[in-house]
């Protein structure tokens, strides 16, 4: 699986769109979401969004050891994330906020973290089970980023096989967007039932045999990646 500048650029196009409603991608961005543990409020942060009861602590304490400008307004907060809710905490979202908006050094903070956290397990997941193309990937990056990886309540719910075993790439894919898209329109919290939208965009990715990232625009959510 080897995405070319051009590939993983669209990739992270379409998957910034997802998660700030930019191309470009926000890295100030918070919103909060009634789907941490137990269904609680937590903060999602970033220019992919990572979670408050997820990944966050490893994205701020990356920043806080990077020597970024706002570093130091983070270190008492560190071993708080995940286990004290800082939902409310309008310090600690000022700073996030002002770290992704003026030092550079949480852009580049955030661009290796996601790379490292959820692009580079997508990728291992995806060539360990035989996919090749760019499209696949595309589909196979938005599932760890929204939801931490390939799940098994999803893909128990089709026959189709991975290509490692002697299935084919293309119909696999087709069957895991429409499995995750039947799972988030009918998950249990209904603020999930929305991001049916990513599953759109990939059916018609998909429906236009654009396996290889090479007709542009993508429409992503409404949005042209490129813009």
């Amino acid at each position: 699986m080897n995405l070319n500048l051009n590939q993983r650029r669209l990739v992270d196009g379409v998957i910034s769109v997802f998660e700030t409603g930019s191309v470009a991608g926000d890295y100030s961005k918070i919103s909060i979401f009634r789907d941490g543990p137990g269904r609680i409020r937590q903060i999602t942060y970033g220019r992919w969004q990572t979670t408050e009861y997820g990944n966050l602590k490893t994205l701020v304490n990356d920043y806080t050891n990077a020597g970024g400008i706002y570093s130091s307004k983070f270190v008492a907060y560190v071993p708080k994330i995940g286990a004290t809710a800082l939902t409310d905490n309008a310090d600690f979202k000022q700073w996030l906020i002002k770290a992704g908006k003026e030092d550079p050094v949480m852009r580049i903070t955030q661009d290796r973290f996601f790379d490292r956290v959820y692009f580079q397990p997508a990728k291992r997941w995806a060539e360990r089970n035989g996919f090749t193309l760019p499209l696949s990937m595309l589909v196979i990056y938005d599932s760890f980023i929204h939801s931490g990886k390939i799940r098994d309540d999803i893909r128990n719910r089709f026959p189709e096989k991975v290509p490692v075993n002697g299935g084919d790439e293309k119909a696999w894919i087709l069957a895991y967007v429409m499995a995750r898209n039947n799972w988030l329109a009918t998950h249990s919290n209904p603020e999930v039932h929305p991001t049916v939208y990513r599953m759109r965009t990939f059916r018609r990715e998909i429906d236009r045999s654009n396996w290889h990232l090479s007709q542009l625009p993508i429409i992503a959510n409404g949005t042209r990646v490129p813009n």
